[in-house]
């Protein structure tokens, strides 16, 4: 009989996908994808017998059945078709390979899995190879020449992670499952993908004379001739063999533009397939990849990826090959997220993992790398030193506060798993760099004694000039601007919706700009720290981290316009989050003994051992992702690891719609265009926040949150009531002393 992999719907089994033509396929792209780190044997077996399950008579009377037509078969349900070809491997008696191909063949619909019990159960892989013998019913109509294959001989590198090598196997396998399989069924979808986008060196072109025209144009100032001058920088160490690479750049200092350049250069020198800007927030990405595209001719190259992105309606049809390209991430630029980033790396799920070896022989760059978290720092530069020393990626770090990240500097103990070596610095001179560059002056209010907030807004109403001042906390950020209402003051925070504060920024920028002499006065969060375009005289700082503390610097005189140096006052609140406690406390005393050298490099550095040091080895690490896929013995637990690495905790919280601009329309868009249901869902995105469970139980018991989806539609949307969300601080709750259970419910 014949064997089908895939039928198509109203078209007689004539028209179907033969079952060996796919299988064919997929062998060939894999390996096609998997030859670039030396895994082309593995990934061309894997694809050989991933669907051999397809053999079953069951699975094709299910093809029939599912298509109306009358078979002699017996069709039943579930049938699971991704068994065979692992049983197949146990069945030849390959010690190690069988297990490596069991996980990429019965993964490649569900994921890869845990290998033992003991965490999840039956779906464990040691639970679903007993019994091989089982397939062998189905593995007797399987051609002969597909069953006696021969073992692979492919070792997998000396000192490479196996566990991790198994990630890019199985990327490349499903993702050329998913590209056969699209181009059998949907052959306009498969043709829109095929974008035939630019050259790198016709990119770079573009970019030069761009960026000339902008360097031609700049006023003549320092802040613009140093600027100049890290771009050059970048230009000429772009020659240089790939390697880890850093750059050390004040904030304002053109680090954004100037790697791009030495990205674009890296690459075409060293015959790089692409360019990926990781960036750890997402009102920063839209910023970055709104600055590429202004470059003439990168208009639809620039591949935006992350959970808040919605097309316009204007750009749905011309940029489809890049929402298209999201799913693997088959672009020349990216400008991605570092949760999108680093949990697909260590996703078991064949939707993330798909786009894991498209990393492969690309440029990597890690913007504001001081905001890497602390939690999971072990298996992040585990995961990027394995990606520079055996897939050929390019890393490059890229902040004004240049985290330690070597295991052992010859003084000082880091941590295990950092860097073997301290990377290669881009800029030329960096402390020097920084000297010239130096905008602000740091100055202490009270002497650091801590102070209540209504001090606070006492010391503030006094300032004649504009100031921004940035809160540790939510609900301080609050009453302070409450104190200060008379003086029209802004409030930013995520209590407030993505839209709310893109449209509060926008009116701060056009007030500073007015140059009414009246003062612009901004309360805060930290989410104005990293990547804002803010510039102001003065700017006052809760007591934090030394890295978020030059960061929040980097808002004053970020254009060196003022005729002497900007200021910053660092205070310390009466009541610290606990997450801040620590660094706060690091930050505390290098500020006594450091204050007139508080941004150099070596004092952030200073800064960063101790806080590694007190930190410690376990706080680096907190959910053992490195212990669950480390070692030799193919034990690994890739299902647990996947769960528990989670760089934002969404367990913990619920996202709630809110009352906000046009989000009523919005949603009753959803009843009027059921068809465009998932853009909506993403353009509602901009119009929720995050709020703790214990939270969100208290105000729904309370009456006070409401169910707001069209009829008939089946996912649940929720909005806070109206009495809830203030046109000045978003989330409002009507009596903050009952609604806050633990210290950190509104932080």
């Amino acid at each position: 009989m014949e064997f089908y992999a895939h039928s198509l719907e109203g078209e007689p089994p004539e028209k179907w996908q033969p079952l060996e033509e796919h299988l064919k396929n997929v062998a060939e792209l894999a390996s096609q994808f998997a030859a670039k780190f030396g895994g082309d044997n593995w990934a061309y077996l894997a694809g050989l017998w991933h669907d051999l399950g397809k053999y079953s008579p069951v699975f094709q009377a299910k093809l029939f059945v599912e298509n109306g037509i009358k078979t002699n078969l017996m069709a039943k349900w579930p049938i699971i078709h991704s068994e065979a070809g692992g049983h197949l491997a146990i069945l030849k008696g390959w010690p190690g390979a069988d297990r490596v191909l069991s996980w990429l063949i019965m993964g490649h619909h569900a994921g890869l899995t845990d290998y033992k019990a003991d965490k999840i159960g039956p779906k464990a892989l040691e639970v679903k190879l007993r019994n091989p013998e089982r397939s062998h019913e189905i593995l007797q109509n399987v051609p002969k020449w597909l069953k006696e294959q021969p073992p692979v001989h492919q070792p997998i590198p000396k000192g490479a992670s196996p566990s991790f090598y198994i990630r890019m196997l199985f990327s490349c396998l499903v993702d050329a499952d998913y590209l056969d399989t699209e181009a059998f069924m949907d052959k306009a979808r498969s043709r829109k993908r095929a974008h035939h986008y630019p050259r790198l060196n016709v990119l770079n072109d573009c970019f030069l004379k761009y960026m000339k025209n902008i360097i031609d144009g700049a006023r003549d100032s320092k802040v613009n001739q140093l600027r100049k001058e890290v771009f050059y920088s970048c230009l000429e160490k772009s020659q240089m063999a790939p390697n880890i690479f850093s750059l050390t750049v004040p904030t304002g200092g053109g680090k954004t533009l100037s790697s791009l350049a030495f990205a674009l250069n890296h690459a075409l020198r060293h015959a790089k397939q692409r360019i990926i800007y990781v960036i750890p927030y997402t009102n920063i990405i839209e910023q970055t990849a709104d600055t590429f595209r202004k470059i003439p001719g990168f208009e639809e190259v620039v591949l935006e990826h992350h959970s808040n992105l919605v097309e316009d309606d204007s750009e749905a049809d011309s940029r489809i090959h890049l929402r298209l390209a999201s799913e693997n991430w088959d672009a020349p630029i990216i400008v991605t997220t570092a949760v999108q980033f680093f949990e697909s790396i260590y996703s078991c799920k064949p939707g993330r993992c798909r786009r894991l070896h498209n990393i492969i022989n690309s440029v990597v760059i890690f913007d504001e790398a001081q905001c890497m978290p602390s939690a999971y720092l072990r298996p992040i530069i585990s995961a990027i030193e394995e990606l520079f020393l055996y897939y050929k990626v390019t890393p490059i770090f890229c902040t004004a506060t240049q985290p330690v990240l070597i295991r052992y500097d010859g003084i000082d103990f880091t941590f295990p798993e950092g860097l073997e070596k301290e990377p290669i610095e881009i800029a030329s001179e960096p402390e020097q760099l920084n000297k010239e560059l130096k905008r602000v002056k740091y100055a202490l209010l009270n002497e650091l004694e801590p102070i209540e907030t209504e001090e606070l807004a006492e010391n503030l109403a006094q300032e004649n000039s504009s100031f921004l001042c940035i809160m540790n906390l939510k609900e301080h950020a609050r009453q302070v601007t409450r104190l200060l209402e008379k003086d029209n003051v802004f409030h930013l925070s995520t209590n407030m919706c993505a839209d709310h504060r893109r449209s509060v920024l926008q009116q701060i920028r056009e007030s500073l700009q007015q140059n009414d002499n009246q003062p612009v006065k901004v309360i805060s969060t930290s989410l104005v720290e990293a990547g804002v375009d803010l510039d102001f005289p003065l700017v006052f700082r809760a007591l934090a981290g030394l890295d978020s503390i030059i960061q929040a610097a980097g808002r004053c005189n970020r254009e060196g316009r003022l005729a002497g140096l900007g200021k910053v006052v660092i205070f310390k609140p009466s009541k610290q989050p606990v997450y801040v406690s620590q660094p706060a406390a690091i930050a505390e005393e290098i500020i006594k003994t450091h204050l007139d050298e508080l941004d150099s490099i070596s004092t952030v550095r200073t800064y960063f051992h101790r806080l590694y040091w007190q930190l410690g080895h376990k706080a680096m690490d907190q959910k053992d992702i490195l212990m669950l896929l480390g070692g030799n013995r193919l034990d690994y637990y890739f299902r647990t690891a996947s769960e528990r690495f989670k760089l934002i905790d969404d367990r913990t919280q619920v996202d709630v719609l809110v009352p906000y601009g046009d989000v009523h329309k919005i949603i009753s868009d959803l009843e009027k265009q059921p068809w465009n249901y998932r853009r909506i869902i993403r353009k509602l995105q901009r119009f929720s926040i995050s709020i703790y469970q214990d939270l969100f139980e208290f105000l729904g018991k309370k009456g006070l949150l409401h169910h707001v989806a069209p009829k008939g539609f089946q996912e649940e949307l929720v909005m806070l009531d109206e009495s809830l969300y203030h046109p000045t601080y978003g989330l409002l709750p009507p009596d903050e002393a009952q609604l806050i259970a633990p210290e950190d419910l509104i932080i």
